[in-house]
């Protein structure tokens, strides 16, 4: 099994950290532009092998694509990453020629890669590699919704006061500040609806707490986050080298499911060596489907930025 990270910043380094640690694959390459970056935090990941307790070949890059011959999955994380007061839809001008080009880079010398996009603003990227690359839907996939739903069980908890692995809870839609949609009244603790502990405005405060999830850590870091989107690239990854038919929301081609269509956007899906292999119905409600489908207009409106492009 071999395994590529593009873009070897604080995300991607730490989503090799992880593949690394959980031992996902025999090779893993870390690649980036910037001249020796990639070779430096190969290395030093390299020095934790015996304290970790791993034997996963780690190798860096600076740009070197045929290093990456043979990949079965690649993560993109490339591009700038957000700044204080940025919006998503500022960084596509910038971002989308970047993922354009590494995915393209990618098929050349692996045509039968899984892509998982991380790159920002992530459902746009998603659908450019999807439209770029020409690959079956189900070999591109945006991270976004298994992080936005990671965050939703934190702030969950923390209002609770329980573990987050208690918690079952999902975020759909798009993976924006203003996109995004917690699942509230889905949500569950250890099977009891969590509306059972919270009154409504918490779980309003909660739903909108993890909305700004990311432009709040954007705020207290000075630049975007990475401990929790590595990892929740890394766990993409493991359901698909493992096979582990995982639930979980992933940024995904629609092709009528939940009334879209020519549209990548965040849905509960089954995540296996196939990459995703099921969209699941959550039934939503009408008002979880009008803000869905207010989402989806959102993002078409980012998708339709990549027209005005010269990539």
């Amino acid at each position: 099994m071999k395994l590529t990270v593009v873009g070897a910043g604080a995300v991607g380094a730490t989503c090799a950290d992880n593949i690394a640690r959980k031992q996902l694959c025999d090779e893993l390459v870390i690649l980036d532009i910037k001249e020796g970056v990639a070779e430096g935090k190969a290395m030093d990941l390299m020095q934790t092998a015996q304290i970790e307790g791993f034997d996963t070949k780690i190798i860096g890059s600076t740009n070197d694509y045929s290093k990456t011959a043979g990949s079965n999955v690649a993560v993109i994380t490339s591009g700038i990453p957000r700044k204080p007061g940025m919006t998503r839809e500022e960084l596509i001008g910038i971002n989308a020629g970047i993922v354009k080009t590494v995915t393209e880079n990618l098929l050349k010398h692996s045509p039968e890669v899984i892509i998982i996009v991380i790159s920002n603003p992530m459902d746009t990227m998603t659908y450019l590699a999807l439209k770029s690359s020409g690959l079956p839907k189900n070999r591109i996939i945006g991270m976004g919704g298994m992080l936005d739903s990671a965050r939703f069980r934190y702030f969950l908890s923390q209002a609770m006061h329980c573990s987050p692995n208690d918690l079952q809870a999902t975020v759909v839609g798009g993976h924006g500040d203003t996109t995004m949609i917690p699942l509230t009244r889905l949500a569950t603790y250890c099977g009891t609806p969590v509306s059972n502990y919270l009154d409504a405005e918490t779980l309003k405060k909660v739903a909108a707490d993890t909305m700004v999830g990311g432009a709040t850590l954007t705020g207290l870091l000075g630049t975007s986050a990475w401990y929790a989107p590595g990892a929740a690239g890394a766990a993409v990854v493991e359901a698909i080298v493992r096979d582990e038919k995982k639930m979980m929301a992933c940024c995904v081609s629609l092709d009528g499911e939940y009334g879209m269509k020519d549209i990548c956007l965040g849905v509960p899906v089954i995540v296996g060596k196939n990459g995703w292999e099921k969209i699941v119905d959550y039934k939503l409600n009408e008002e979880e489907m009008a803000a869905m489908n207010k989402s989806a207009e959102a993002v078409r409106n980012m998708n339709n930025v990549l027209a005005t492009l010269s990539i």
